[in-house]
């Protein structure tokens, strides 16, 4: 029995979302290969994600997961089944920007501020920037006093809040998050995992994560789903029971290390007949 002081002492399911905002219906990607020979990413991938959901995708490295994200960001299109996001193409929402995306690559200019770099979506969407809410998401990702440094004056995981920062500024409806804090050192990770779980505590907006970190999957998202090796295709899904808001200590606890080893054993190749 689990004490009731323990960090995971309330468990509770994942309660289903009752409204779809992303939705992979039977989704397939392919590549023409220089040798003219085609190349499957992935295949027969079905997929719902709830709104205000957090799902993490796991998988092997090839197996797709970054090419998934890729045709919910509208960067891709699907050689077979139809992605669809707010119940619309996702080329319909990007033209919108109401998709915010963040890569392992911070991608901030590094001639403009902070401030500068947050409130760019703003510019390339024809708007006035919206100065309070570029003041509102630097105070929340922690950057507060740090809006006039450059990017080169920050480290990584600081630049990294400035990315997500950017990401949300135009209030979007799907917040896409491939490999964000992949380059940061193992503690700097797990501070930066703190602070997205407590940004989108605040924001609760539909989020995908494409991540390798089996902890970090488990620590953020409501939902992992596992993903075979190349063509990738989903093999597992699990719901995460631990409550929120989650607390490091979690990490330590033989639930979650129990759910960790379920969730590696899953990402093993098999083995050859």
């Amino acid at each position: 029995m689990t004490d009731a002081s323990s960090p995971v002492a309330h468990l509770s399911p994942v309660r289903p979302a009752t409204e779809t905002a992303i939705d992979l219906d039977h989704i397939g990607k392919s590549f023409r290969m220089e040798n003219g020979r085609e190349l499957v990413a992935i295949d027969e991938v079905s997929l719902k994600i709830g709104k205000g959901e957090f799902v993490a995708l796991l998988g092997p490295s090839g197996c797709g997961k970054s090419t998934i994200l890729r045709l919910v960001a509208a960067l891709e299109a699907p050689s077979r089944g139809r992605v669809v996001v707010e119940g619309r193409e996702p080329e319909d929402l990007s033209r919108a920007h109401r998709l915010g995306v963040a890569f392992q690559d911070h991608a901030l200019l590094p001639w403009l501020t902070i401030s500068a770099n947050v409130a760019l979506p703003f510019q390339l969407a024809g708007r006035s920037v919206d100065r309070k809410r570029v003041e509102e998401l630097i105070r929340l990702v922690g950057l507060a006093g740090f809006e006039q440094a450059r990017p080169r004056q920050l480290s990584g995981g600081m630049r990294q809040r400035a990315s997500i920062a950017r990401s949300l500024v135009l209030h979007p409806d799907v917040l896409l998050l491939d490999e964000p804090f992949g380059a940061l050192d193992a503690v700097t990770r797990r501070q930066m995992n703190v602070e997205l779980q407590r940004i989108w505590t605040d924001e609760r907006i539909t989020t995908l994560l494409v991540t390798h970190s089996v902890e970090e999957a488990l620590f953020l998202a409501d939902r992992v789903v596992v993903m075979s090796g190349r063509p990738g295709r989903v093999i597992k899904t699990i719901e995460v029971p631990f409550e929120r808001p989650r607390q490091p200590a979690i990490m330590r606890s033989a639930e979650f290390h129990d759910l960790v080893d379920e969730l590696t054993l899953a990402l093993e190749p098999e083995e050859a007949a």
